[in-house]
């Protein structure tokens, strides 16, 4: 697949992700071994079926696949990590701000968000790691106009890009580029002075070195009783069983044509990632949708993992 291709197959897949609806909604518990998933709760609706990990197309045989395939020669895995920076930036260069959509259901999915008030009866404040072009804070300052954020992205381009946006004003945002993995946040941002973490499809752009790496980093500017809210790519989703031979890096991370990387989530791997650095899991589950849409074409079982981890107590609402 060429990357025009790439792209194009890609933008469907999030467009029609992000026109979810609450009422879609198929929680799975799903251990480590694939037969032993349950699902607990599943609503039709329109463009939507059923679907558990079980029902995965060619499940047995892609599944294993994808689990044999040996991992790339080390140097590859240095050479993504070495230069994610200048892959961010290009893939910026390419798309500037038409690419991902707003996301209009983070409130939904987490309703701590809507908080006006912290635990001290402040002005709650947020910390969006991989920002983007901002179709995470931009959404949400609309709906909260209380929420003071601090945004940060890998991509001193998509760092800009937030900066021009109309809705952005200094004394509601705080936009900056910073390498998780390797920067001091509290450079940044003060130490404890965050009330909430928010991390969407950001972390699997990362191996588990660099992942922990900027957890401990994160946790640092997290006040005592601060949540981190976490959705990304679960193990099997659909993207990963489409990655060809020779992109796997690592086990659960691929490299794309365009040279962004792309881990997928096992809950208790994922949670136990987190409880190293001293997090609390307080809800971690999968979302697992099936998505059909007959006239794009697309046939493809979305596998994510979601939930909240804290630091402490809970926010006030």
């Amino acid at each position: 697949m060429d990357q025009a291709s790439y792209y194009q197959t890609e933008s469907k897949d999030m467009k029609l992700f992000d026109k979810e609806d609450a009422r879609c909604a198929s929680l799975c518990t799903v251990s480590a071994a694939v037969a032993a998933t349950k699902q607990e709760d599943i609503i039709k609706d329109s463009g939507w079926v059923e679907f558990s990990l079980q029902d995965l197309p060619s499940s047995v045989k892609e599944i294993r696949r994808v689990e044999e395939e040996p991992c790339a020669r080390p140097y590859l895995s240095m050479k993504y990590a070495q230069e994610a920076k200048r892959h961010w930036d290009l893939f910026y260069k390419r798309n500037t701000i038409n690419f991902f959509k707003d996301r209009h259901w983070l409130t939904r999915e987490f309703p701590v968000l809507l908080s006006k008030q912290n635990c001290d009866g402040g002005r709650p404040v947020l910390l969006e790691i991989g920002c983007g072009v901002g179709n995470t804070i931009f959404p949400l300052q609309e709906e909260n106009p209380s929420l003071f954020v601090h945004a940060c992205d890998l991509s001193p381009r998509a760092v800009e890009f937030v900066k021009l946006h109309d809705s952005y004003s200094p004394s509601n945002c705080h936009a900056f580029q910073c390498d998780l993995t390797k920067d001091d946040l509290c450079e940044y941002v003060d130490p404890a002075s965050c009330d909430i973490v928010t991390a969407f499809f950001v972390l699997s752009a990362m191996s588990l070195e660099e992942m922990r790496s900027s957890l401990s980093n994160i946790y640092k500017i997290l006040k005592p009783g601060g949540q981190f809210l976490f959705r990304d790519y679960g193990i099997y989703d659909h993207a990963m069983l489409r990655f060809k031979k020779g992109h796997k890096l690592a086990p659960q991370l691929y490299y794309r044509q365009d040279g962004t990387r792309a881990f997928f989530f096992e809950l208790e791997q994922t949670r136990d990632l987190f409880s190293q650095i001293g997090f609390k899991d307080t809800n971690l589950h999968y979302v697992s949708r099936r998505t059909v849409n007959k006239k794009e074409g697309v046939d493809a079982p979305r596998i994510f993992l979601q939930g909240t981890f804290s630091a402490g107590a809970s926010m006030q609402s």
